[in-house]
Formats: C-alpha cells, sequence, structure tokens
C-alpha cells in the first residue's frame, strides 16, 4: 500500500521526481478472472523488466540532460558522469520563471534556499535498438482474444542528500520505480470487479515530526470514504494518531516547483519572519489554507464582505486537511445555509448584507459539520490578555481564526506569545485586500503580517470564532 521514500525532513535536501506513463496491455485468451489476474501480473512483471532494463531513459526537463540508469548511468552532455553530485544537476535546468528570477535576485546569489528543490524527469522507453535491423516479417493469424489497455500513471519520488552522486541517486528511483509497480499491481488486483480495472494512481504524503515524504497507491474512481482501512493500516504502520487525516488525497504533498490551478495563494504567512519576543513563542495554523479576500472570483464584495472572505480561508483549510471535499463555498452558499438553519429571511440570499461571527459558526457546523467555540471580548484592549487562550487553541486545533469587531472581520494565522512578560503579537491574514495574487506585495504591505494589541479597536467589542477539528482518519 505504501512507500517510505525517505525518512528524513524535506527542507535538508532535493527531490528527484519521475513521472511518464507506462501502457499496460494485456492480450487476453479467456475472461476468466483467474486467467486474468495472472495475464495482469505477467504483464506487471514484463514493465518492471523494461524499467530495469536498458530501454529504461529518464529525461531531466527543461534541460539536455539524458540519462540511461541501467547502462551504467550513461549520460549526456559528456561533462557529467557517473559519479558527479546529483545537486549539480540543478546547474543544467533552465526556466523561464528561474531566469526572471535570477535576474531579480542576482544580489542573492550563493544563498541557498531552504525550500527543497525538485529536479523533474520524464519517464521514457527506448522502442529501437542499436545496429541493423533484420528485414521484416509479416505473419497473419486469426483468433479471437479480449484486449485489456490501461495506462499506469507512474510518479516515484527520492530524496537527494547532498553527498548523493548520480549513481546512487538513480540507484534508489529505480528500485523506487520497481516498488511502486509492485504497488500498482497489488491495488489493480485487489479492486478488480470482474474484467474491469481500476487505474491505480499515486499520492505523496509529507509525514509530521520528520517522519519525511511517504508515497501511497489508491484505485482510482474510489471516494476516501471507502477507503477507510486503507488509511488506518497507514496510521498504524506510521504510528499516527487516528483522530486526524493524514492520507486523504487532499492531505498529498504540494511540489514547490508546482502551481496551484484555482490560482488562489497558499499559505501566505510562510514568507514572513517571526518577531522575537522575551522569552516568546510562537503558535501557528497546521497545514495549508488558501487567502481568501474582497473582489475575488468576479465578486464585487468591497465593503461587506470581509467575514464571507475569512469563513471561505477556513473552509479551505477544511477542505485542504481532507477533513471535508466539498469546494469552498461562495457568497450566496453561505446565505443560502444561513436561511436553511432558520437564521435570516429568504431576502437574505443576493443580498449584500454583512456576518459576524455566530454566522460563521453556524454555516461551518450546516455546510461543513464543523463546531466550533465563541470567544467574547468585551473591548479590543482585551485582546492583550487572549495569549494563552490562541497559544492553546493552535497548539490543539490549529485552525484558522475568525475575529468580528463592528462591521470588520479578520483572521487569526498564529499568536506570538510570552508567559513570563506577557508580550503578544497577533498573526493577521486581511481579507479586506483588493489587489491581485501578488505575495510580495501581500506581505510588504501588511495584509498579511503580524501585528501588536494596538491593531484592535481599543473600544470595540469583538468576537472570536474558533473552529474545532473532527475526529477522522
Amino acid at each position: 500500500m505504501t512507500m517510505i521514500v525517505d525518512s528524513n525532513g524535506i527542507e535538508t535536501g532535493d527531490f528527484l521526481r519521475v513521472r511518464g506513463p507506462l501502457e499496460l496491455k494485456c492480450i487476453l485468451d479467456s475472461t476468466d478472472v483467474t486467467l486474468v489476474r495472472k495475464a495482469i501480473s505477467r504483464t506487471f512483471e514484463n514493465l518492471r523488466y523494461h524499467v530495469n532494463s536498458e530501454s529504461c531513459v529518464l529525461r531531466v526537463q527543461d534541460s539536455p540532460v539524458i540519462i540511461w540508469p541501467n547502462k551504467g548511468v550513461h549520460v549526456t552532455p559528456r561533462e557529467i558522469t557517473t559519479s558527479t553530485m546529483c545537486e549539480e544537476l540543478h546547474k543544467w535546468i533552465q526556466t523561464d520563471e528561474q531566469e526572471m528570477a535570477g535576474k531579480r535576485s542576482a544580489k542573492k546569489k550563493g544563498k541557498k534556499s531552504s525550500v527543497a528543490r525538485v529536479i523533474s524527469l520524464n519517464l521514457m522507453m527506448e522502442v529501437t535498438k542499436p545496429g541493423p535491423l533484420p528485414a521484416p516479417i509479416l505473419c497473419k493469424t486469426i483468433q479471437k482474444s479480449h484486449f485489456l489497455s490501461t495506462t499506469l500513471p507512474m510518479d516515484c519520488v527520492v530524496n537527494i542528500r547532498s553527498a548523493d552522486t548520480i549513481k546512487d541517486a538513480f540507484e534508489g528511483l529505480l528500485e523506487a520505480l520497481t516498488h511502486q509497480l509492485h504497488e500498482m499491481e497489488r491495488v489493480m488486483l485487489c479492486h478488480m470487479k470482474g474484467t474491469t480495472l481500476s487505474v491505480p494512481e499515486p499520492f505523496h504524503f509529507l509525514l509530521p515530526e520528520s517522519r519525511g515524504l511517504v508515497t501511497a497507491v489508491y484505485p482510482a474512481g474510489v471516494p476516501d470514504s471507502q477507503l477507510e482501512p486503507q488509511r488506518k493500516e497507514l496510521h498504524e504502520r506510521f504510528e499516527l494518531p487516528e483522530d486526524r487525516p493524514y492520507f486523504r488525497r487532499a492531505n498529498a504533498y504540494h511540489f514547490p516547483n508546482e502551481l496551484y490551478k484555482d490560482g488562489y495563494l497558499r499559505n501566505p504567512h510562510l514568507a514572513l519572519t517571526h518577531p522575537t519576543l522575551d522569552d516568546g513563542k510562537v503558535y501557528l495554523v497546521h497545514g495549508l489554507y488558501s487567502y481568501h479576500h474582497y473582489m475575488q472570483d468576479r465578486m464585487d464584495d468591497n465593503g461587506w464582505g470581509c467575514a464571507y472572505r475569512s469563513l471561505q480561508t477556513i473552509c479551505s483549510w477544511f477542505q485542504q486537511q481532507g477533513y471535508v471535499e466539498r469546494p469552498v463555498p461562495t457568497h450566496k452558499e453561505i446565505q443560502q445555509a444561513l436561511v436553511d438553519v432558520g437564521d435570516k429571511q429568504g431576502s437574505f440570499v443576493g443580498s449584500r448584507q454583512w456576518i459576524g461571527s455566530f454566522e460563521v459558526h453556524a454555516v461551518l457546523n450546516q455546510l461543513l459539520g464543523v463546531t466550533s467555540k465563541i470567544s467574547f471580548v468585551s473591548q479590543g484592549s482585551e485582546m492583550a490578555s487572549k495569549g494563552r487562550e490562541l497559544a492553546n487553541h493552535f497548539l490543539s486545533e490549529g485552525t484558522p481564526v475568525m475575529i468580528g469587531g463592528g462591521v470588520l472581520a479578520h483572521t487569526i494565522l498564529g499568536v506570538a506569545w510570552s508567559e513570563t512578560s506577557g508580550q503578544i503579537r497577533f498573526l493577521i491574514l486581511d481579507p479586506h485586500y483588493t489587489g491581485a495574487e501578488d505575495l510580495q506585495v501581500i506581505t510588504d504591505k501588511g495584509w498579511c503580517g503580524w501585528k501588536g494589541p494596538e491593531f484592535w479597536d481599543q473600544t470595540a467589542y469583538y468576537n472570536m470564532c474558533l473552529p474545532q477539528r473532527p475526529k477522522a482518519i
């Protein structure tokens, strides 16, 4: 079911990631299920043979580098040898994005990024062999047979350590590819229905506490709700708690070189530097969320939709942690949910009326089945005393917090707090931003930033909505 790729934290090295389709084709003389299963196993065995044969070719994307890993790690260009350090491959890779980044930050050359880099490779197979080709011979055979065909979406990842040579790294990569084919065979056979095949799909998951990156193979078309036994097995294997989802598809690791297709920024707070407090600690939101703010989705909610946007950010967190599968609700869906629970009249749907923390609580419960705690703050000056409560929330729940006061709403993503001195800073995600998804503008201008107690209106009344994690695998 699973494959450990690396047991260390991913920030210490880079990734080799190879992707490519492998065609699985079976000619069957019979539809007998036992014979079909044997034929599929033989086909997988043949695929594993090809992966470990001299016909296997790996091409480093956006570079001239081509590697034949089973020919003594034959490489072109010739400047690269089997003893070349694997990280040297980065010098041969050039994308438009990297070129522009290099021009913008030439003065930062030599400064190594803490973010893991990915060397992406294409998996290919040579179809011709060297030497003279024999004359073609045509044979005609008439027989009845059945044909099974599908494409296996291979996706293997290994971690590169600084001392790894190309020979070392690619030997590990081939071993991982072979293992993934074994896993795909097992999943396909387990989920066969007659002669109907479920395509096995690999997903990568980053586990907590430096357990590293793990790959699980799931059958396509089978929803997460039907894969709980497999996830329980994985939780037991990796000694993970059974009250949080780690292996749902929504939790799949997002590689640093991949763009999100929906256009929303993820976790802009990661670009910030933590404040320094005397004997202070930082407590942050767990996992991924999307930044939702005014004027997105072709929706002009400037001046009234800040709580809706904060709620959308919270909903995105529950979706991207795998607790729910439904998409982030629109303004109208939020309004309709409040009508459905009896909180608002029917005329509320389609209006431009603002909502507060109680409505956020009601919608989370109605649409996601998520309960929340409401914390009352009689005036903004009391927010300075909320360090312990917020620290405990981010330690135990780790969810974004919506706070409303007057007609303004914000999202709290974390708190820096000193128990001894009482110093406190709040990590605020501001839904009132109306610009483009520009991380530098958002962080430089403070739309996502650390704020002191003076940020709050000292005399205004505030309510905080603190969503609670469901207990689920």
